[in-house]
């Protein structure tokens, strides 16, 4: 195992160990549905809102330890809007992650439980983190529920948007909602965390949504041009369902400029920090190059590996 994957493992590991500890295990009762959420929660993925916590935390000089559970947190609640958004209600889908999503797995009900127990568990964790003061516990609980209300908000605004002609203010608005809210507050649960300034949190803040929204261009951009294999999920099911979407506003060109465009806002906003912040420069990149590894998912997740592999090195 060459030094990448060493750190890259190590970084997962870490994660996924913490997520380990904080769900039951598949042999508590109801077995079936620690079963369901463990096969959607350990199904792989990026991991990228949790890496976003230690990658922000980190820059501002908190300790990983303290991190952990809170980026683990998130990563829960991102699971469980997974889980809900692929039910047939929903938008309906087979795949996720590469696999088959939880309600065709074991069943839509279960399903259901499943992520809503994930949402449980997540404000659970951060509530008993012995590791930070209660003061900062309220806060995260109250920025992680607001973020988890304002996915669902967006996730709304996406249904009602389906087959229907959206302007640009309303497509912001439904993937601000949708994508961003998590996002951000994964940016600035590490911020706060490590005690950043009002000034740097402020300048957390916009990088984050800026990310958020390079985040959701390369994602519309990726279902338009990739394959289901590449994807891990059903490709083409945007175009499918009419939903709002840039490539279906602006076309793919001009969506591939805005990826430009928002990628460098990012980076500008970063420079108002007087901090060592090349990791989270790195990771902007990471997200604006999604979209042009075309047909090749391997570099794709090398890259984003790497990215992992520096923070690790870092810690």
């Amino acid at each position: 195992m060459n030094s990448l994957n060493f750190f890259f493992s190590r970084c997962a590991q870490n994660i996924d160990e913490e997520l380990d500890k904080l769900i039951p295990s598949e042999n508590i009762e109801p077995k079936r549905l620690y079963k369901a959420v463990r096969w959607s929660v350990f199904a792989g993925g990026k991991r990228f809102r949790p890496a976003l916590v230690l990658a922000v935390g980190k820059a501002f000089s908190a300790d990983e330890k303290i991190l952990l559970k809170t980026a683990a947190a998130i990563e829960m609640i991102h699971t469980y809007s997974l889980i809900h958004d692929d039910l047939p209600a929903m938008d309906d889908d087979d795949l996720r992650r590469g696999r088959l999503t939880c309600h065709k797995k074991f069943d839509e009900a279960t399903a259901i439980l499943a992520g809503d127990v994930l949402q449980s568990l997540a404000f659970r964790a951060i509530a008993e983190d012995a590791d930070l003061s209660d003061k900062i516990k309220v806060r995260l609980i109250l920025e992680l529920s607001e973020s988890a209300a304002k996915m669902v908000d967006g996730q709304q605004l996406d249904l009602d948007s389906e087959g229907v002609k959206v302007s640009i203010e309303e497509l912001e608005k439904i993937h601000h909602n949708k994508t961003g809210a998590m996002i951000s507050v994964s940016a600035r649960s590490g911020a706060i965390i490590a005690e950043a300034s009002e000034k740097e949190l402020e300048a957390v803040t916009i990088y984050a949504e800026k990310l958020g929204l390079l985040f959701q261009i390369t994602d519309d951009l990726l279902d338009e041009t990739q394959t289901t294999e590449v994807l891990g999920k059903t490709a083409g099911k945007d175009l499918q369902a009419e939903k709002a979407t840039y490539p279906s506003l602006y076309g793919i060109e001009k969506s591939s400029e805005l990826a430009r465009k928002v990628y460098t806002e990012a980076i500008e906003v970063l420079e108002k920090i007087d901090r060592d912040l090349d990791i989270l420069r790195k990771l902007a990149d990471f997200i604006l190059n999604r979209k042009k590894l075309e047909g090749d998912r391997g570099k794709l997740m090398g890259l984003f590996w790497r990215f992992l592999c520096e923070l690790c090195v870092s810690a």
